[in-house]
């Protein structure tokens, strides 16, 4: 497998300024707007609307922030060559005509380059009905301002970062206050058309072969966005297969005045169902799965207080995001009858766009504080199985308190099971996940939580597949808890390699962007190890950072783990070289930007070549590699040993060490360590409770004590291959006793 993280744009083609599947929405909550396209030159909004003052904006953004950076459109913000016309139709919105109708507010800067926005009302330049009427809009003459030409303000779209036309509802005031009852309303632009200069924008075009790794998703991280414009980066970037799709927990459900609306009309909302529907027909259009994905996670602003999972002294269980959500208690009869409606509806959207029913019950777990308070004290827990107190699970526990977590087990078990029944009874084929989250359920720190957050009720075949995740420790370099992790959770609950899934990831950060290099090290394991399946987690953060993925040809890693045959002499050529840019100034000063954190080596080993014996080596050894096709180990003359290379400092978690050799400031990974020479010290005291993984990383047996300073000594060889595609030895050259060029150029690893 290969990976890499890209800033660019590549393989070029074209895209007409405003097309349909590139609109995007954006509005305050509790209200909700999704955008579809029912047409190739059409996007929809379905809006529902809560309060007075709610109001959606339909975008058109200059700079596409949203796509993958292989295939966004160019950044144009001159629109002043560019003719708009669409057909406008809508209801249960303020018509065209209306005060407050809708406006086209168009915002960036003016001819001197001043910040500014303008407001076009839309009915200036419509023909026909308020709610029916076809739309043109020349930039180069538009003009703001509500009655033309009394009150016309002159637009200048030379330098425009956005537009947006305003949707709001019909009971529409500027007051903060809520709506007698919620409004539904749609509207539609349709046969979108863009005439002039700069109707034509650059976009990438990029498509990446089909590989083994699945792509999962977020309906909260991804509403505003329409479902093709989703469906074109799965597609273009390689994804198939089965779409892992998480439907959140913040956007889909239905409100009834400030709470969930539990009792009629459904539990979610119109725009999300919309939604929902492109989504399942565009996937099945391309040929792809979709497993709906439901946690026990709830925004919690609008869930019922009885509802929530709370701690011993009563306040609710509440997650770290901000606003907070809240956990749904396993025990409340009303929470789970809700969540069994959600379910058996987003299936149904499915089936009924002709996809097989998937269905996964999303990290179900007790809530846990990180001071080790658990909050399974609501009075629908108390209730069913009598908790005794529990100060924290951090430590050891009496028989009472693991008894209680046992018994909170067997009713998360249970709420389970009627959770998958419930779909199941709708569809009974569809098949169902379990997705686990392994540094919280099997915390060291809480050793007997497991009792409670990865019950025995969950053995296999409760559910079809078993999914585990683990991103915490994959990004920390924990290796080995992972692989401790996954042994504990197949010994408990019986699942082979053959019935898991993986979903590696995530990175909430984009300054963390490096992390994909552990995340997808992480995929490529569990694809080693025989899962069915392995995910990526998640695709706005796939799009967001850049990422790509690919199979390297059949599956094989393109290195071999041989050492070159020649011997070098101190006549080889070593060449360590950077990647720098230097811009110099009128004056002579100099900006220097390094593009590259460590030195890339390069060799000559032609001077080794010393006998009609060697030529034939080397050239056996060429053609075995493939060229440069296949990389190889090479002993440097100059550089092959670290002694007491520091490693890093323990913090009585980590347990997995990357081998590195330092050179000041700088470092450099060391991927390839010569077998048995690796010795591992902490806080100067030799130990040999580790194991050594792949691509030079320590494993210990147990973490260091926080402080405690991890170093190593070690011989290691450069993983290289042969630079050119040819390879020119000749007897001549030898006899003459002049040395011939063998190229050879580091490879990066780790």
């Amino acid at each position: 497998m290969g990976w890499c993280l890209v800033d660019e744009r590549r393989a070029e083609g074209f895209v007409g300024r405003f097309d349909a599947r590139f609109w995007t929405v954006n509005f305050p909550r509790p209200m909700m707007a999704a955008a579809t396209n029912p047409a190739p030159d059409a996007v929809r909004v379905d809006c529902v609307f809560y309060r007075q003052n709610d109001l959606a904006g339909v975008i058109w953004e200059a700079e596409d922030r949203h796509d993958h950076p292989l295939l966004r459109y160019e950044t144009a913000r001159d629109f002043r060559g560019c003719r708009l016309s669409f057909r406008w139709r809508s209801a249960g919105v303020r018509a065209l005509d209306a005060v407050h109708g809708p406006v086209l507010t168009i915002e960036g800067r003016d001819a001197e380059g001043s910040p500014r926005s303008w407001y076009v009302r839309l009915w200036n330049y419509a023909v026909g009905t308020p709610e029916d009427a076809e739309v043109a809009i020349d930039f180069a003459a538009v003009a703001g301002g509500f009655v033309h030409p009394d009150e016309a303000v002159p637009v200048w779209a030379g330098d425009v970062d956005r537009m947006f036309v305003s949707l709001v509802p019909p009971g529409y005031t500027e007051a903060d206050a809520p709506l007698a009852a919620a409004e539904e309303g749609w509207a539609e632009l349709s046969a979108i058309r863009c005439d002039g200069p700069g109707a034509v924008l650059a976009i990438g075009e990029a498509v990446l072969p089909e590989h083994g790794l699945g792509i999962a998703t977020g309906y909260d991280d991804s509403y505003n966005l329409t479902p093709a414009r989703l469906l074109r980066n799965m597609l273009h970037l390689g994804y198939r297969g089965t779409i892992n799709h998480y439907v959140g927990m913040s956007h889909y459900f239905r409100l009834d005045g400030d709470g969930l609306a539990t009792r009629t009309g459904g539990a979610i909302n119109a725009p999300c169902a919309a939604w929902h529907r492109a989504f399942a027909e565009g996937a099945a259009a391309l040929g792809l799965g979709v497993i709906w994905s439901l946690s026990y996670e709830l925004f919690d602003a609008h869930c019922p207080e009885r509802w929530k999972q709370r701690a011993a002294d009563g306040t609710p269980a509440l997650t770290g995001w901000a606003p907070p959500s809240t956990l749904l208690s396993p025990s409340n009869v009303s929470a789970m009858t809700f969540l069994r409606q959600v379910a058996r509806r987003f299936v149904g959207i499915g089936v009924a766009a002709g996809l097989q029913p998937r269905f996964q019950v999303g990290e179900p777990w007790w809530w846990t504080r990180a001071d080790g308070t658990i909050c399974l004290y609501d009075a629908a827990a108390e209730a069913a199985f009598a908790p005794v107190p529990i100060a924290s699970v951090r430590g050891a526990l009496s028989e009472a308190q693991r008894d209680t977590l046992d018994r909170a087990g067997a009713a998360l078990a249970e709420s389970t099971a009627a959770l998958a029944a419930a779909v199941r009874a709708d569809h009974p084929g569809c098949e169902t996940y379990l997705l686990a989250y392994l540094p919280t359920v099997l915390d060291r720190a809480a050793p007997e939580l497991w009792r409670a957050n990865l019950p025995v009720g969950w053995a296999r075949p409760a559910f079809d597949v078993l999914q585990l995740e683990d991103y915490d420790w994959v990004t920390a370099g924990r290796s080995a808890d992972t692989a401790a992790g996954v042994a504990a959770a197949e010994a408990r609950l019986g699942y082979p390699a053959s019935e898991q899934e993986y979903l590696s990831g995530f990175v909430l950060n984009a300054a963390d962007r490096a992390q994909w290099r552990e995340i997808d090290a992480a995929a490529d394991a569990a694809r080693k190890r025989g899962v069915r399946r392995t995910y990526a987690w998640a695709l706005p953060q796939v799009l967001r950072d850049g990422y790509v993925h690919w199979d390297g040809e059949g599956e094989v890693e393109a290195f071999d783990d041989v050492l070159f045959p020649l011997a070098l002499g101190q006549e080889a050529e070593v060449s360590p070289e950077y990647a720098t840019a230097v811009v110099a100034s009128a004056g002579g000063q100099e900006t220097r930007n390094a593009r590259w954190a460590a030195a890339r080596t390069r060799y000559d080993v032609g001077p080794g070549v010393r006998s009609e014996a060697d030529i034939a080596a080397l050239l056996a050894f060429f053609r075995a590699r493939l060229g440069p096709a296949r990389g190889f180990r090479l002993r440097d003359p100059f550089d092959s040993v670290g002694a007491g290379e520091v490693l890093g400092k323990g913090d009585g978690v980590r347990r997995s060490f990357a081998l590195v050799r330092r050179y000041g400031a700088t470092e450099r990974r060391v991927t390839r360590p010569v077998a048995g020479s690796v010795r591992v010290f902490v806080d100067g005291v030799e130990t040999a409770a580790f194991v050594l993984e792949p691509l030079g990383i320590v494993a210990m047996e147990a973490a260091p004590a926080a402080g405690a300073v991890v170093t190593a000594s070690f011989a290691f060889d450069v993983p290289v291959r042969f630079a050119e595609d040819r390879l020119t030895v000749t007897r001549a050259t030898f006899l003459a006793g002049a040395a011939a060029s063998v190229p050879l150029v580091e490879v990066r690893e780790g």
